[in-house]
Formats: structure tokens, C-alpha cells, sequence
């Protein structure tokens, strides 16, 4: 059973049906004046062996007439001489086309066509297939930026890596990646990739080692397309130092060394202020001892009689004055008046 689903897989292809088929790319987006390549396969029936007689041609739209590529030149639109041509070596079944010089209006459709010249001659026979069911379209960019890749952290004394890369259409004319830093530290790995259906993409991988002076630089990746067309993608890259023993024991440190001055300065503060505090308590002191001690010294003996002041009797008969006093002699009277008083003591 499985050897019939084999056979009958075989004969329902068509090598054995005797049609003729070309697999091409549907659409590309193509970068203005660089190039593309279309990949391009083709198969025939079983009768028809390949041969150099075979014409390939490729022509815009469904006007066959429209020639953007053939053997003769002189058929080629004018508009498209010197910038097409097959592709690498021809094999079978083989009809990749490249395109150089990209222009605004090379939108397309572009599609294969191919004709079998009699033997002995150049004479075209009736076998002619144009496969205008199978063309590939353009999409015209008028930039491509490349693409950068990091690593997530950049550590001082670390290898570090970021990766540029440009997918692009032009495999036989690869753009060209620069950086905008060079050391002779640096290392730079240019990486080339097919990733099908008529896209190839270009690596260029720098590894280096960062350092304090990185820390906030730019990082610029310029691509340079066939054609001369640049494009440029920068980034900012930031640096973490290197996680030693400095950053515990500065800042200890530090602490320590502030916690002591201030020490110093309080423990200098409470003195003076301690000694202040002593000097005012004892100049408090003296003034309440000479407060509550003894009174002055009396002059007088002491084994001296205090007498006691005599005054006279109010029945006693007041004196009499032989004088009148005048105004003038106030002073002199009360002078008497006090001698006569304190006299009497």
C-alpha cells in the first residue's frame, strides 16, 4: 500500500504530468537603490531535459513584451538594461533573478518566462511558458535601520556583548556594519545568515570590556547598503561597578568617622557647660553663706551700760523759753530741740 501511494505521489507530479511549474517568491520588501535577488525555481516534464537551449526571461506584469531581462540585450526595457541578470551559476531548474539599482517605481510585478530554442538554431520552438500566476511584487523602504542586541547589564571588568544586525535582500553585495568605537581590546565578528524566501540577514557581534568611562556613552551601529545608502542605530549604555569590598567599607567608614567627631564635639560641649554650670552653683553659694552669717560688729564695748533715755513727765511743767524764735533760726532750733532730746539720754 505504502509502494502505491509512492508510485501514484510520482506520476501525479509534474515531471510525469508534463507540466511546467515556477515557485517564486511572493513579495520583498526592498531597500531603494540596493538590490534583491528572487529566488526562483522552476520544474518541466520528464521529456524535457534541461538544456542550454533553454531561454530564460523574466518580464513586468502580464506584457510579455516587457522584457527586464534577457540573453539579447537589445529586447531589454531600457529602463532596466545593465541592472538585472541571472543569478550565480544556473543550474537545473534554476531561475533566481538579481536586480541592482533599485528605483521607486521598480515595483513590479516582475515574472519568469521560458522558451526552448530549436536544436542548431536560435529559433524559439512553440514551447514557450510564462508563469504569470507566480510574480513577485516590490516594496519600496526608503530606510532599513539595523537592530541592536545587548545584554541585559553592563559590569565594569566584564566582557560584554551587543549584536547588530540588518536583514536585507542583497546577498552577493552584503551591507557593510561599522562601529563607533575601536580599541585594540574590542573584538568584532561579521556573521552572514540565509534565513529563506529571499531575506539574508548580517551579523556583526563586538565584544569588549567596559569601564568606568562607559558608563553613560553611546553605542552607534551604522549599516552601509549596496548602493551607499547608510543607516544608523544608536544606544545608551550604562556600566554597574565592580561589587567589592569598597563600597561596605567606605561608607562604614565614614559612619564611624562621623559618629566620633560628634562624639568629640558633645563631650566637649557637656564639659563647658558642666564647668559653667559649677561656677554659677558656687558663686550661688558664697552669696547665701554671706547672707545668713553674722551681723556687723557693735563698736561699742561690751561691758558698757546701755542707759535708757530719760524723757520728761507729762505732769512736769514744760520749761520756759526767755528766746522767740524767728523764722531765720529754724535750723538752730531744731538743732536745740535735738541736742536737748538726746541730751537727756
Amino acid at each position: 500500500m505504502i509502494i502505491f501511494c509512492l508510485l501514484l505521489a510520482a506520476f501525479s507530479s509534474p515531471v510525469f504530468t508534463g507540466e511546467w511549474k515556477a515557485n517564486v517568491v511572493k513579495e520583498l520588501e526592498v531597500l531603494v537603490t540596493s538590490c534583491a535577488v528572487i529566488p526562483c525555481t522552476y520544474t518541466h516534464p520528464k521529456d524535457h531535459t534541461p538544456t542550454s537551449r533553454q531561454r530564460r526571461i523574466w518580464h513586468r506584469g502580464s506584457n510579455k513584451e516587457e522584457r527586464i531581462y534577457a540573453e539579447d540585450q537589445t529586447l531589454v526595457l531600457e529602463n532596466f538594461k545593465g541592472r538585472t541578470q541571472m543569478f550565480e551559476n544556473q543550474n537545473e531548474n534554476n531561475c533566481t533573478l538579481e536586480m541592482t539599482g533599485i528605483q521607486g517605481h521598480d515595483n513590479g510585478p516582475f515574472c519568469f518566462r521560458i522558451e526552448l530554442v530549436q536544436k542548431g538554431s536560435d529559433t524559439p520552438s512553440t514551447d514557450k511558458f510564462s508563469f504569470v500566476e507566480n510574480c513577485v511584487t516590490f516594496k519600496i523602504l526608503n530606510d532599513q535601520k539595523p537592530k541592536l542586541t545587548q545584554q541585559q547589564t553592563a559590569i565594569q571588568g566584564k566582557p560584554y556583548v551587543i549584536t547588530c544586525s540588518v536583514t536585507h535582500t542583497c546577498p552577493s553585495k552584503m551591507p557593510k556594519l561599522t562601529w563607533n568605537r575601536v580599541t585594540t581590546d574590542d573584538a568584532i565578528t561579521v556573521v552572514h545568515k540565509d534565513n529563506r524566501f529571499g531575506y539574508w540577514e548580517t551579523e556583526s557581534i563586538l565584544t569588549f570590556i567596559p569601564g568606568e568611562k562607559d558608563d553613560h556613552s553611546e553605542i552607534s551601529c551604522t549599516a552601509e547598503f549596496n548602493g551607499g545608502k547608510t543607516s544608523q542605530t544608536t544606544l545608551m549604555l550604562y556600566v554597574k561597578r565592580t561589587e567589592t569590598y569598597n563600597h561596605i567599607i567606605i561608607p562604614t567608614v565614614a559612619v564611624i568617622g562621623t559618629a566620633a567627631i560628634f562624639a568629640v564635639i558633645c563631650t566637649v560641649m557637656v564639659k563647658r557647660y558642666r564647668k559653667r554650670i559649677d561656677e554659677l552653683q558656687s558663686r550661688d553659694g558664697r552669696i547665701r553663706s554671706h547672707a545668713s552669717g553674722p551681723s556687723r560688729a557693735d563698736p561699742r564695748p561690751a561691758n558698757q551700760k546701755v542707759t535708757k533715755g530719760r524723757f520728761p513727765s507729762p505732769k512736769s511743767p514744760p520749761k520756759s523759753c526767755n528766746y522767740r524764735q524767728d523764722a531765720d533760726d529754724g535750723d538752730d532750733h531744731m538743732n536745740a530741740l535735738d541736742n536737748n532730746v538726746y541730751g537727756n539720754m
